[in-house]
């Protein structure tokens, strides 16, 4: 489960469904845009305080990676990462369910946490009509 997790990240940077790097992932929450805020297992004090700042008021849910920043930025395709943004509701859950099986104590409540999120966001979208009929789209009248 530890690789699937590692590659569903690089997967996520194919997709364009993850800011990578403090300053991008920082800017990116305080925007309202983050899912979840990934940071590296080693990350150091000032990435610590770039996080909790860019969080204040939002509801991102904050996450400690079982990786290091060579593992992280590895898994990214770049040279060094300590901090990442995923900003993709299902990418999110899919992570936090692949890491609740590494460690189902640390990752439990948050993979529940998003999965919640999700369904209700997938609630909304039907209640607004973004539902799909025949490869069109429907809106209610």
């Amino acid at each position: 489960m530890r690789d699937k997790a590692l590659k569903l990240l690089g997967l996520m940077r194919v997709a364009g469904a993850i800011e990578i790097g403090a300053d991008r992932a920082a800017e990116a929450t305080a925007a309202g845009k983050t899912r979840l805020l990934l940071l590296a297992s080693d990350a150091g004090e000032n990435v610590l305080r770039k996080a909790e700042h860019a969080l204040a008021g939002k509801r991102a849910i904050r996450l400690e990676l079982p990786f290091t920043r060579e593992e992280l930025a590895g898994a990214l395709g770049i040279g060094d990462c300590t901090m990442a943004a995923v900003t993709d509701m299902g990418f999110a859950e899919t992570l936090l369910g692949q890491l609740a099986v590494l460690d189902a104590e640390k990752y439990a409540a948050p993979a529940a946490a998003i999965a919640a999120r999700h369904e209700k966001m997938r609630r909304r979208k039907a209640e607004k009509g973004h539902e799909k009929t025949n490869g069109k789209r429907r809106t209610k009248r």
